[in-house]
């Protein structure tokens, strides 16, 4: 967005309104983070391209109904996460070859949390390896924590909206899928300067 541009508190006012221009730039700024979410979150080109247009219906249609208690960029995401989610529980009900025969089980989760540590998924580890292998590996709780926070950079509590569970759990969910993506990881060398994954809640 540059100088001079409405941001999106006016473009999501106007579009309210029936400004069907107002809608589409608004459409248009989002569209490049919802749709790296959806690819990162179904590991697949065409299910994010399809993912991703019936999230921007979802947004659509909901949009006179958004009150602005979060911004619109969290209440996009969270919409475009449940309609990936919907689409990764289509796909585990059909035959999935490649997946772990266990991908769906993510066994009891606690409010507990602890340290945000482990390896974070940065672009320069994201060159490296297969990201939607690794990715795809992940429950699709945790998958959608460690997106979330280490390639769409959004914070604990942004997550916690996102998604609607506690803080606790996100730190639980992203130290998890951080621990089970070691070993894909093992072995990239990790970049100076990386970005700090300690946060206060």
């Amino acid at each position: 967005m540059t100088t001079g541009d409405p941001d999106d508190v006016e473009l999501v006012r106007s579009a309210q309104a029936g400004d069907e221009a107002a809608l589409d730039t608004l459409f248009r700024r989002h569209y490049p983070r919802l749709r790296t979410l959806c690819l990162r979150l179904t590991g697949d080109h065409s299910d994010a391209d399809d993912a991703c247009q019936e999230a921007l219906l979802a947004l659509a249609r909901g949009l006179a109904g958004f009150d602005g208690r979060s911004s619109f960029a969290t209440w996009a995401y969270r919409v475009t996460t449940n309609t990936c989610l919907d689409e990764l529980r289509r796909r585990r009900r059909r035959p999935a070859p490649g997946l772990p025969a266990d991908a769906g089980e993510t066994g009891d989760l606690d409010d507990q949390g602890g340290e945000d540590h482990g390896a974070d998924l940065s672009d320069a580890v994201a060159e490296r390896v297969d990201i939607h292998a690794a990715l795809a590996g992940l429950p699709p709780e945790f998958r959608t924590a460690v997106v979330l926070r280490d390639l769409c950079q959004l914070s604990y509590a942004e997550i916690a909206d996102v998604v609607g569970v506690p803080v606790g759990t996100v730190r639980s969910r992203i130290a998890r899928g951080r621990t089970a993506l070691l070993p894909v990881l093992a072995g990239n060398p990790t970049t100076p300067g990386r970005r700090p994954t300690h946060e206060a809640p």
